[in-house]
């Protein structure tokens, strides 16, 4: 699904009456655009909440693409 596809990893999901609630963890630097993406796939209906949960190193291959993006290469 679409948090799979942000390098997310889902922790739990909970029926909430005609609502599902799903708990996950993905990195603040694949949430951005997903406001846009979950109205879109909803028609509007879902609803999103951010916390913090930890820091956690970044996988080397994304890494080595950041270093590129900052270098100019």
């Amino acid at each position: 699904g679409d948090l799979s596809s942000r390098r997310g990893r889902i922790e739990g999901m909970e029926a909430n009456g005609n609502a599902q609630n799903i708990r996950a963890q993905v990195p603040l630097s694949e949430m951005f655009g997903y406001s846009t993406d979950l109205r879109s796939r909803t028609q509007g209906r879902a609803t999103y909440t951010m916390q913090f949960h930890s820091y956690q190193q970044v996988p080397e291959v994304i890494a080595q693409e950041i270093i590129k993006r900052v270098r100019g290469e």
